[in-house]
């Protein structure tokens, strides 16, 4: 069938050109109009073309997506030629059909034909270099029948493989000299972080996770007042604080993909906003230790009356180097930071968290943090009782111990970060029991409340040294000015 197609449109092509070699603009449009009628009698086969990216859309197609899983659901059993992917459980393998083949389907006793194909872009907007299409031909008597029943049933057919199939994923962001073939690039998201495993005191946990529940089932309320269905968090707290593991438990209760965008890979502002395109419904927007990749302070120096207003210029974004230069590649802005978390562009996707951690909140600029961008705060301290009692139920499997009295003693009079109490927990031999892992912990405790008050000791003699100084120094002074008198 597709042979026949292929020649009768080559022979048309083969035609027209002979009359155009001689015939006027005129006579040739009409010549044309005629040979493609000509054709149309002999090739009664109606086709339509559902394309990845329409027009100069710069979001793959919906319905492109769905014919895709549709197609891909039945290609082992139809297609010639295949492609080879993994499953949903990273073991199992996942067939789907291959570039340039072609497929026959039946619909209600109606024989179709379903071919991918791709041509050369000259959209320099889109993701790719080239454009990929779906091809659909049927007869033209079942034209109401293809297009009504038939297209809806893909439609709805696909999604459900899509959502049956669905395997969450982590993403990374590609730097721009590689985005030929995507602008992201994943794995499979296996995290086994979840709210229960997760140290944190019971009514912080509580409190996020119906804060999460609240945004997922919002979709009508976010509608109705008018704002788009996204929220910000700020996670903040010294380095340890497991505010990796709490992203990644927040992307497995709502079973969300996660995005972890690199700043120091984006080339500039444009190249932001694609990429925050490119992202997905049903996601987190990850920057991670946001005051320590980027140099945001010392930028919005406005006074006192115009702190409110987002308004003014805003310099350069640094991208920090191991010497502490500013690389001149680096062209985003703070403003385009800002945009890019509550901006317009902000908005082309529903159901999605951007998430903001640091380790020292006094660096960032109040405008990236203020509520309406990062909706809530969270901080992330050091180990307390309620999280250690989460660790060790985690990595000793017990609810009590008499030496949880000490620790718990210890764990009020220092700083320790979950990561490190953890890591006190954590058998180093077999012979090693619970008991054992418990006296090391309080070993290292007391160790660092040494340190600590030891630390505070030398603070207190420096800061005495420096103010009998500064008094001698006054004194001595004073001497001076009274001998010249």
């Amino acid at each position: 069938m597709r042979t026949a197609s292929e020649i009768w449109t080559h022979l048309s092509s083969v035609m027209a050109g002979l009359i155009f070699a001689w015939a006027t603009p005129q006579l040739r449009m009409h010549i044309e109009g005629y040979a493609h009628k000509a054709v149309g009698h002999v090739y009664p086969y109606i086709e339509v073309t559902f394309p990845e990216f329409a027009g100069e859309r710069l979001e793959r197609s919906e319905a492109y997506i769905a014919i895709q899983n549709y197609l891909n659901a039945s290609a082992s059993a139809r297609a010639k030629r295949l492609k080879v992917e993994s499953g949903k459980d990273s073991q199992s393998l996942v067939l789907s059909m291959d570039d340039d083949e072609e497929v026959v389907h039946e619909f209600e006793g109606v024989k179709l034909w379903w071919s991918s194909s791709q041509i050369i872009s000259r959209n320099s907007t889109l993701p790719l270099p080239y454009r990929r299409f779906y091809r659909l031909a049927f007869h033209w008597r079942h034209r109401q029948l293809i297009t009504g029943s038939y297209i809806k049933h893909v439609m709805a057919k696909g999604k459900a493989v899509a959502a049956n199939n669905r395997q969450r994923k982590l993403f990374t962001n590609n730097p721009s000299s590689n985005w030929d073939s995507s602008k992201w690039s994943h794995v499979a998201f296996e995290h086994p972080a979840t709210f229960d495993t997760l140290a944190m005191e019971p009514s912080k946990k509580t409190e996020i996770m119906n804060d999460l529940l609240k945004f997922k089932q919002g979709k009508e309320y976010y509608a109705r007042i008018g704002k788009a269905w996204k929220r910000g968090y700020l996670l903040y707290g010294p380095p340890g604080t497991r505010k990796s593991t709490l992203i990644a438990a927040m992307a497995n209760f709502l079973s969300y993909d996660v995005y972890d965008l690199e700043l120091t890979t984006v080339k500039d502002n444009t190249e932001l906003r694609k990429l925050l395109i490119e992202t997905t419904a049903k996601s987190i927007i990850v920057i991670e230790d946001i005051d320590c990749s980027l140099d945001l302070t010392g930028q919005r120096k406005m006074k006192k009356q115009e702190r409110d207003s987002d308004e003014g210029k805003v310099g350069p974004v640094k991208r920090m180097t191991k010497g502490g230069e500013e690389s001149k590649e680096s062209k985003v802005t703070l403003s385009g930071l800002l945009n890019f978390i509550d901006g317009l562009w902000s908005s082309c996707r529903g159901e999605r968290i951007i998430v903001l951690t640091a380790n020292f909140i006094e660096k960032l600029d109040p405008a990236l943090i203020r509520t309406g961008r990062m909706d809530k705060h969270i901080e992330m301290s050091y180990c307390c009782f309620e999280s250690f009692k989460v660790l060790t139920r985690n990595y000793l499997g017990i609810e009590s111990h008499p030496l949880f009295t000490t620790v718990r003693q210890l764990l009020e009079e220092t700083k320790m970060t979950p990561a490190d109490v953890a890591e006190n927990l954590i058998p180093k031999s077999d012979d090693e029991d619970e008991e054992a892992c418990l006296e090391g912990l309080i070993e290292t405790l007391k160790k660092v409340k040494d340190y600590a008050r030891k630390k505070l000791e030398e603070e207190e003699k420096a800061a005495a040294a420096a103010a009998e100084a500064t008094a001698a120094r006054a004194m001595t002074e004073k001497a001076a000015a009274a001998a010249a008198e």
